[in-house]
């Protein structure tokens, strides 16, 4: 009895006379669709173009092949949602306008429009990919955004934005060319996961968002990996930063962050770079082969590093400050691949403590040019000095309990193809028309 009353509720709960369309490509013919549609119905785009843009303003699903293609003519937003639980599967999106303070859109999912699913789209020429502008519980999943390359990069689009969209789920989706792949601002409660960066500003974006979830997201060739700004409780797990140019992972004004598992690697200047950013957990993540394997300052305090590896970078530590900082953990520090330690008992700590800085590395940061006195007898005396009465050294960093043994983290050969490319692409000077100055303002 009981069965069959629940089969009975799940029956009336249905739409009533859901159905399948096609729709035939040719201008009006998807507007009438969709105004003629039932809720519930999918309608199915057939191969060709389907002029827009259109407004979904009842529950269906769209869906066709990637030779349908809905083009906006260069109008708006080529594809908005307007309405709770539609979801769209599978086609092309591209035209849609060009002016950045409308954010124009390939797909936009307003206010109210509630577990909308926007799944393997493939989407390109448009100013932002795709708007998750107030839906909640929104899914992005699989989608393919290529973006524009013209004009300054700080004036394209986003490959994804969200803004304001608790929920929302982004994830598998590939991004290149455009301004940033993700940019959630003012959000919360959301998770981006598995996505593919390349060739962008920033790999993900983050302001004013809280509770989130960023992991198993790859960074190639960007300007910028991971930059979380003015955020809480991010957790930030088994990304990839291979080959961006500024900063593998950057915590501006970000507190309470969870950032483990993580692989930076091949960054010009810097592997982390912690500004103003207050209790993080940094911990079992490989820093490697960057200009600066962490740069620490702005009174960056009660964070805790522990289980680290800093491994061939140019310079492993730069702090700016003077108080004294330990980078160890109950016992566990990090591994610095410059540290001549030994372990005489065997338990994988080394015997000696590792200081990064000493006061000639302070001067040469506030006067680059005393570089040129580094080989000289003073320097050297001083340097020496220090090494022998660890008292004369100045507040900073020191590690009590620094690892003999780095932890890897593995990369799929795939991902080391186009790791490698990038590399290759850079050592001629071709950075794909990126101008560096749209860095400037961060």
């Amino acid at each position: 009895m009981r069965l069959a009353s629940l089969i009975l509720a799940l029956l009336l709960a249905l739409p009533a006379g859901a159905a399948e369309h096609q729709v035939a490509p040719g201008r009006g013919n998807l507007a009438r669709a969709i105004a003629g549609a039932a809720p519930g119905d999918v309608l199915r785009l057939q191969d060709g173009v389907h002029p827009g843009p259109v407004t979904i303003d009842r529950p269906l699903t769209l869906a066709g092949s990637q030779a349908a293609v809905i083009d906006g003519g260069g109008q708006g937003t080529v594809v908005t949602i307007a309405a709770s639980d539609v979801t769209l599967q599978g086609f092309s999106v591209t035209g849609s306008g060009m002016v950045n303070k409308d954010l124009d859109a390939g797909v936009k999912i307003g206010k109210g429009a509630d577990r909308a699913q926007v799944r393997g789209l493939h989407l390109q020429g448009n100013m932002h990919g795709i708007d998750v502008h107030g839906g909640r519980d929104a899914q992005v999943v699989g989608n393919q955004i290529i973006g524009t390359r013209d004009p300054r990069m700080n004036e394209r689009g986003n490959g994804i934005y969200v803004w304001n969209s608790p929920g929302t789920l982004v994830q598998g989706n590939s991004v290149r060319y455009g301004r940033d792949g993700i940019f959630s601002n003012t959000s919360a409660d959301s998770f981006y996961r598995d996505n593919l960066f390349r060739d962008l500003r920033f790999a993900v974006h983050f302001m004013y968002t809280r509770n989130t979830e960023v992991s198993g997201n790859v960074s190639i060739g960007n300007h910028l990996g991971f930059a979380i700004m003015f955020s809480d409780r991010t957790e930030i797990r088994g990304n990839r930063s291979l080959g961006d140019r500024e900063h593998g992972l950057m915590l501006n004004y970000a507190n309470n962050a969870d950032v483990t598992g993580n692989l930076i690697r091949g960054g010009t200047k810097k592997c982390l770079f912690i500004y103003n950013a207050h209790k993080n957990l940094i911990w079992d993540n490989r820093f490697q082969d960057c200009g600066i394997g962490i740069h620490f300052t702005a009174g960056s305090e009660r964070n805790v590093l522990s289980g680290n590896a800093f491994i061939g970078n140019r310079e492993q530590v730069k702090y700016v400050g003077t108080r004294h900082v330990e980078w160890s953990h109950e016992g566990r520090g990090n591994f610095w691949s410059d540290h001549p330690g030994f372990d005489l008992n065997g338990d994988g700590i080394a015997d000696g403590v590792y200081r990064p800085n000493d006061l000639m590395d302070h001067i040469l940061w506030s006067q680059p040019a005393a570089a040129l006195l580094t080989g000289a007898p003073a320097v050297q005396l001083i340097r020496w000095s220090q090494q022998s009465f660890p008292a004369t050294l100045p507040g900073g960093v020191q590690d009590s309990a620094p690892l003999m043994r780095p932890l890897t983290i593995p990369v799929p050969p795939e991902i080391e193809a186009y790791e490698a490319e990038v590399a290759g692409r850079w050592a001629k000077g071709n950075y794909d028309d990126i101008d560096p100055d749209d860095l400037s303002s961060h």
